[in-house]
């Protein structure tokens, strides 16, 4: 019998929804905002400030889930290859400034910009007999200067990030009304922040505020659409329009239903592994 409720920790840690994360030994530590977490290979965590997460939606019905999203071959492919894949739910305002960072990006990259991000605006701390740099608060990051930003490798996004974290620090951006939000109107709140389009949007819906019917559509998940469902999706060009993306993303919520987040997941997985491109 199948147990849907397992963890793959390497295979959800390393599938782009996450990047300030390194393995040492039998354990993954990651930063997650004002946190350090600790994680072994049954998924079990601990964490720097003793609070108790649910990074892994323990809560989300997986069975039924892959039932639901489980519409193809290649979706039902994509599931067995990396059964125990999850969606994290993870910091909202770190999720929020990676994905700004992350657009036109890879993820060395990402991960690097981050890092020097946390080590200049991040509070020290030890945990485990090891040091890590904390998430800035997005005080801390509003009040940077351009060139200091720029500084930690994120080119012409240093004004978006500053100018993102003004909006969390006036709260023009309130991550935990965004959370009770359907996905559309949250959607619509977070595209008016500067540097937020279509595709990063989605991604912090889906990784950080329990959209689970955010659909990214970066070039992978172009490509993926394009070999595998260019007749369903009716694709015509290897780019999209902001516009195209939504109607885009309409047709897929309606073909994988209210859990299309998950076959996105499942599927970006498989095709960057098919191409063996690296990861964290």
């Amino acid at each position: 019998m199948i147990d849907y409720n397992t963890i793959n920790l390497e295979n959800t840690i390393n599938s782009g929804q996450v990047f300030l994360w390194t393995k040492q030994k039998e354990f993954w530590y990651g930063v997650n905002g004002q946190d350090v977490l600790k994680i072994n290979d049954s998924g079990k965590i601990t964490s720097y400030s003793k609070k108790k997460y649910d990074f892994f939606r323990d809560s989300d019905d997986m069975a039924k889930i892959i039932r639901s999203i489980s519409k193809d071959k290649t979706t039902k492919m994509a599931v067995k290859k990396y059964l125990g894949l999850r969606l994290v739910r993870q910091d909202p305002f770190q999720c929020y400034i990676s994905f700004i960072v992350s657009s036109n990006s890879n993820i060395q990259k990402i991960k690097s910009s981050l890092e020097k991000i946390s080590a200049k605006f991040g509070r020290k701390i030890q945990f485990d007999n090891k040091e890590f740099h904390l998430f800035p608060e997005p005080k801390k990051i509003a009040s940077a200067t351009i060139q200091e930003i720029r500084n930690c490798g994120v080119g012409y996004r240093a004004k978006f990030i500053i100018d993102a974290a003004k909006m969390v620090e006036s709260q023009q951006i309130d991550f935990k009304y965004l959370a009770k939000c359907n996905y559309q109107d949250a959607k619509k709140i977070i595209l008016t922040v500067p540097g937020i389009g279509n595709k990063v949007a989605d991604c912090i819906l889906l990784f950080s505020l329990d959209k689970l019917d955010a659909f990214p559509l970066d070039r992978w998940m172009i490509r993926i659409l394009e070999k595998y469902y260019l007749e369903k999706f009716e694709l015509e060009t290897k780019s999209i329009t902001e516009k195209q993306y939504e109607t885009l993303h309409e047709k897929i919520i309606k073909y994988f239903g209210p859990y299309a987040g998950y076959a996105q997941q499942f599927l970006f997985k498989m095709e960057r592994e098919n191409y063996q491109k690296k990861w964290l």
